[in-house]
């Protein structure tokens, strides 16, 4: 595994030259997936960046969990715009019984979509959470370890960065892919940058989501624009990806703060996926826009057969 101070020299390193090397070990293909928020608002964790967290009065949208038919027009939908993997994502630090079968429920019904791959992130798993969900074919699991390890404690006291990772380790016991992923701008220094990368080669996801804060009024996070720019972002994803080569960089929450330019560089040099359409309580991009620009930067789109 290459070094921290490795890592730290290329990040310091001409954007252009460091933008090339990344672009080493990325392939021609971009992955589409999107997602349904299927219960919103109400959280019980005090994860300072986020909009639906109880502890902040962010005034959004709550609702329970959605009903079936939703998730299974939502999930159509997402597949008519080009994705080939689709999310059920819902709030809260752990699902309860009750909606842990119901959700169980949706993936089964994304599964009998043809050409869509499952996906789930509903929060902290245990064992037999983790083992069901593998049973009934969950092709892959989302959970962010959201920013190392040394700042962890400066994003969330509710819960510990370790239950993160355990819920990461389950996922991978139980056979299922792993989506593991960032939150960029949240305060946090460059080495604690490096040392996210370095953290998620130890993880080794298939798929490392990269958002970049949006920050929400009435949030602890709410002034923090200015925590990163675009050329650090830039930075930080080639370092991402030349730490983790084997591991597809996924563009999601936060991207539309780069310029189109910027964009562009990415998915040239590190970016192999795009999170398309809305996120969970910010806007994204049309998907039709998506499409129009991995077709013009001479990408293909990568479309695969269920599998499950």
């Amino acid at each position: 595994m290459i070094s921290k101070q490795e890592l730290l020299k290329l990040y310091n390193t001409g954007l252009d030259e460091l933008l090339k090397i990344s672009s080493q070990y990325i392939k021609n293909d971009i992955e589409f997936c999107s997602l349904v928020n299927a219960r919103n608002g109400k959280c019980s964790q005090n994860c300072k960046y986020c909009a639906q967290s109880s502890h902040y009065r962010t005034d959004i949208e709550t609702y329970p969990l959605i009903e079936l038919e939703k998730v299974k027009a939502a999930a159509i939908e997402a597949k008519n715009h080009k994705a080939s993997r689709f999310a059920i994502v819902t709030s809260g630090k752990t699902p309860d019984e009750s909606d842990f079968d119901k959700i169980v429920e949706m993936i089964e019904e994304v599964n009998k979509i043809e050409g869509l791959k499952s996906c789930a992130s509903i929060g902290i798993l245990n064992k037999e959470q983790a083992k069901k969900l593998s049973q009934i074919g969950l092709k892959r699991f989302h959970h962010n370890i959201n920013t190392s390890r040394s700042y962890y404690p400066n994003v969330c006291t509710t819960h510990s960065w370790d239950d993160r990772l355990n819920t990461c380790k389950l996922v991978k016991k139980y056979g299922m892919e792993l989506c593991c992923g960032v939150i960029l701008g949240m305060g946090e220094s460059i080495e604690q940058r490096v040392e996210m990368a370095l953290e998620l080669a130890e993880i080794q996801p298939d798929s490392i989501p990269i958002n970049i804060l949006m920050p929400i009024p009435e949030t602890p996070f709410e002034n923090y624009y200015d925590k990163i720019d675009e050329e650090n972002v830039l930075r930080t994803l080639a370092i991402f990806k030349i730490a983790n080569p084997n591991s597809i960089l996924r563009f999601c929450g936060g991207r539309m703060r780069l310029s189109d330019e910027n964009q562009r560089k990415a998915l040239n040099s590190c970016v192999e996926g795009l999170m398309v359409g809305n996120y969970l309580t910010t806007v994204g991009k049309a998907p039709e826009e998506d499409l129009k620009r991995i077709i013009k930067l001479g990408k293909t789109l990568k479309q695969e057969c269920n599998l499950i």
